[in-house]
């Protein structure tokens, strides 16, 4: 309670959006809705002060696409920056290597969705499992070295 009497008014009100670099928009959207998530408009591209203001970087212009999963909450944005030309990722990179990993969604149906996306040529980092008969898991390597935990609720 003591944080909060420090913080004034200013609180999180919600978790609004998750932020993901690409440089193939195209094939990380039809990725992301392939799974189930919904466009929340068509791409739009943005520069100008408010850009280069709150990124950091002069000049700076990408495409934004806004990704929700049916019934609402939080969102995936995918942009994609033509400028500058965006810098070497880490596609490769394991979940123990520093900096955010994993998106993570509650899925139905989870051995089948497996099998559907690896028939599309992505490929799990590990294998399924199962977390004290409550969950299954599973980490899909999607495009661009995204990963994405996939869950499903037992019982």
């Amino acid at each position: 309670m003591a944080d909060e009497e420090n913080r004034g008014m200013s609180a999180i009100k919600r978790f609004d959006h998750v932020g993901i670099t690409v440089s193939d928009l195209d094939a990380v959207t039809r990725f992301f809705t392939g799974l189930g998530l919904e466009l929340q408009g068509p791409p739009m591209a943005m520069e100008g002060d408010f850009l280069d203001t709150v990124c950091g970087i002069p000049d700076a212009r990408t495409t934004v696409v806004m990704l929700q999963a049916p019934g609402g909450g939080t969102g995936v944005e995918l942009s994609s920056f033509e400028r500058p030309a965006p810098g070497p990722g880490r596609p490769d990179a394991m979940a123990n290597e520093l900096g955010i990993r994993s998106i993570a969604f509650e899925v139905t149906g989870l051995e089948e969705m497996v099998s559907r996306l690896t028939a599309d040529g992505y490929r799990l980092d590990g294998g399924v499992g199962e977390y004290e008969d409550q969950w299954r898991m599973a980490y899909v390597r999607g495009p661009e070295g995204i990963i994405v935990a996939l869950a499903e609720r037992l019982g």
